[in-house]
């Protein structure tokens, strides 16, 4: 890697280490030479990366650096969550594009893989994550920084809803119920969120507005289950606020038929 390569032939302090097999840069402290500058960084949007039981996910990085030189390359992007999770991109799989003569905006893909055995193992990477990068310019200039950036990541949600009986006579009972689940990262499936607190929200037949009507909190095993009195043709639905190690979720809107 020609950054990498610049950096060794300077002495500089914050140079990589790698391992054995290259796979990964040690955690460095910040450091730098010159007046390059990191302008931006942004993960997956701005939003948190949530990770389903089992499917892959890809989470785009972008770098904004500035130099009076120009940006020669960004050498690599970590994130790095509690340990021993991690995610990296390499120089090879990042690709830079100039905005203008002294200002370019590097981008690449990390990927968050729940099935796998090294980088992002367990529940415990439903956590901050920091991102850092190293990024040269064409004049040997460096900026390194541990932490460009935090972002969350999330373990995914689902959540159900059934509003019984169907159809109903106005003012009878209707009983809702539902299931709250997540991601568990270390059994590959979705289990239920215990003791959490979900929005039961309610709109009429021609009206495109849900209002919240109660919280119910879920059961030791994620299920919800409450009543309320039926009035008028509508759609009932849970939605649950999420949490920081869990993301949000809203469920579809089931209908009653109120005569």
């Amino acid at each position: 890697m020609r950054a990498t390569m610049r950096l060794a032939l300077l002495g500089a302090g914050a140079a990589l280490v790698t391992t054995a097999m290259g796979a990964t840069a040690a955690r460095a402290a910040d450091g730098g030479s010159g007046n390059i500058t990191i302008d931006k960084v942004v993960v997956n949007g701005g939003k948190p990366v949530v990770v389903g039981a089992t499917r892959v996910v890809s989470a785009k990085v972008s770098v904004t650096a500035s130099d009076d030189s120009g940006i020669a390359e960004t050498s690599y992007i970590s994130a790095w969550g509690p340990h021993p999770n991690y995610a990296q991109i390499w120089d090879d799989e990042i690709t830079c594009v100039k905005v203008s003569a002294t200002r370019s905006t590097c981008t690449g893909t990390l990927t968050f893989d729940p099935q796998a055995s090294t980088g992002f193992v367990g529940n415990s990477a439903a956590a901050t994550w920091r991102l850092a990068t190293l990024v040269s310019a064409n004049d040997y200039d460096y900026i390194h920084r541990d932490a460009a950036t935090t972002f969350k990541v999330q373990r995914e949600a689902r959540l159900t809803t059934n509003a019984s009986p169907e159809p109903v006579r106005k003012g009878r009972t209707i009983t809702v119920t539902g299931l709250l689940s997540r991601a568990d990262w270390d059994a590959n499936k979705y289990t239920g969120y215990a003791r959490q607190k979900v929005t039961l929200q309610y709109r009429k037949k021609n009206s495109s507005t849900y209002t919240d009507v109660k919280t119910v909190t879920s059961s030791s095993t994620g299920s919800l289950k409450t009543t309320v009195t039926a009035s008028a043709d509508g759609y009932f639905r849970y939605r649950f606020a999420g949490t920081s190690t869990t993301a949000t979720v809203t469920s579809t809107g089931d209908f009653v038929d109120v005569r």
